[in-house]
């Protein structure tokens, strides 16, 4: 082939699969509109206090070997009140569908409070990250010896990155779960390819961590709603971007499922789950961080999801600013009466907001990814998008 058929080949190539994702970009970025006045970094963190911490382990490549290889995995953990915090948050805990697993949150239902941090994680590693978390917690001096105990039951999901990842050979060490612990920060929040997101697959395109938050307004009072989830979850003809069909647009770039290995599980089976997490500033008492996270499905179906037979989905709700130590009386500031309609939807406006733009985020983030016998992953196409925008009539320049 002579150098202008190499590039007349290229070119083509190009028109049809779109130019790849750029990691670092937002929906916003790319001109997607959405409704509602984002926090500085359009993240959880907004909600002060919180923090966020990630862990990311990409290694080998090839055919699968147990225990060995490849590696497309990692964790996500989110401190409602950073990681020196002590005291217990105010939660509410809701199911889209049950086919997952989501630790800690039956205390959640119970009493209506956790102690500290989530984990957010693949399928494979969620017994070492959810013992991780007791190891840590437990360390000498990071808490009184009376308080330890209340970090026995830590809130652990899981979403199934198979596809990608060596999901038996359990990849994930304590040192690689500590490394996200005590990394964990304010401000802008990694997207896509990261943390527990780092194998997993949204809407048949690449998926994984993605953020996104709300500031609103009702009479004198200022309130923050920010969200971080996890998705590996939706079929490609469902996913809708600010009312446009870009699952039905674009049918090409599907996952491919790679060369099968003996002893490992088909890669291509229905099997998907998403978890989200939802902090806010207001002093929701547990049944209304319930009610929080209910609206959270509002959100997802705002994208397409029809949260699937096989697809675990769960959101989680917590207060930053009700609060229970292990010893005294609640800390909290004036409650919100369930009456106070407006409140109250302007609170499940901003949530149902926040989860429609995190899911966008981390499609937008993601990269193409190859992992597990050669199975490949494709990202959402930014030039695609943006012409579907365009002729949708949707597109908002940024």
């Amino acid at each position: 082939m002579t150098l202008s058929g190499l590039v007349s080949t290229l070119c083509a190539l190009t028109l049809i699969l779109g130019t790849p994702a750029v990691a670092g970009q937002r929906a916003r970025d790319l001109g997607v509109p959405f409704d509602g006045e984002p926090g500085l970094n359009n993240a959880i963190t907004d909600v002060a206090g919180v923090t966020v911490g990630q862990t990311t382990l990409i290694r080998g490549q090839g055919s699968l070997k147990r225990g060995k290889g490849p590696v497309r995995t990692g964790v996500t953990v989110v401190f409602p009140l950073g990681a020196s915090g002590r005291d217990a948050v105010a939660a509410g805990f809701a199911t889209i569908n049950g086919t997952g697993e989501f630790t800690g949150v039956h205390m959640i239902d119970e009493t209506g409070l956790f102690f500290g941090p989530i984990a957010l994680t693949g399928t494979g590693d969620l017994s070492v990250v959810h013992q991780a978390l007791i190891d840590w917690a437990s360390q000498p001096g990071r808490l009184p010896e009376s308080e330890v105990f209340t970090r026995l039951l830590p809130v652990v999901g899981e979403t199934l990155d198979i596809r990608l990842n060596d999901v038996f050979g359990h990849p994930m060490t304590e040192a690689d779960v500590f490394a996200a612990l005590d990394g964990a920060r304010g401000g802008m929040v990694d997207e896509g390819n990261v943390g527990g997101g780092t194998g997993m697959v949204a809407y048949g395109f690449k998926g994984g961590i993605g953020a996104a938050s709300r500031v609103v307004k009702v009479g004198s009072k200022t309130y923050t709603v920010g969200v971080l989830l996890q998705a590996n979850h939706g079929r490609r003809q469902d996913l809708r971007v600010a009312g446009v069909p870009v699952g039905q647009e674009i049918r090409d770039l599907r996952p491919t499922k790679g060369e099968p290995a003996p002893g490992n599980v088909p890669n291509d089976g229905p099997k998907n789950s998403l978890l989200i997490v939802i902090a806010t500033d207001a002093p929701l008492q547990a049944h209304q961080l319930q009610r929080i996270a209910r609206r959270a499905a509002l959100g997802v179906g705002r994208d397409g999801s029809i949260g699937g037979d096989y697809s675990g989905e769960f959101a989680l709700a917590f207060s930053t600013t009700n609060t229970l130590p292990f010893e005294g009386p609640p800390r909290t500031t004036e409650p919100i009466n369930d009456n106070q309609m407006d409140v109250m939807d302007a609170l499940f406006e901003a949530t149902v907001q926040s989860v429609e733009e995190a899911l966008i985020n981390q499609l937008v983030a993601s990269t193409t990814m190859t992992g597990v016998n050669g199975a490949t992953v494709y990202s959402l196409p930014h030039d695609r998008l943006i012409t579907l925008m365009k002729a949708y009539g949707r597109y908002r320049a940024p």
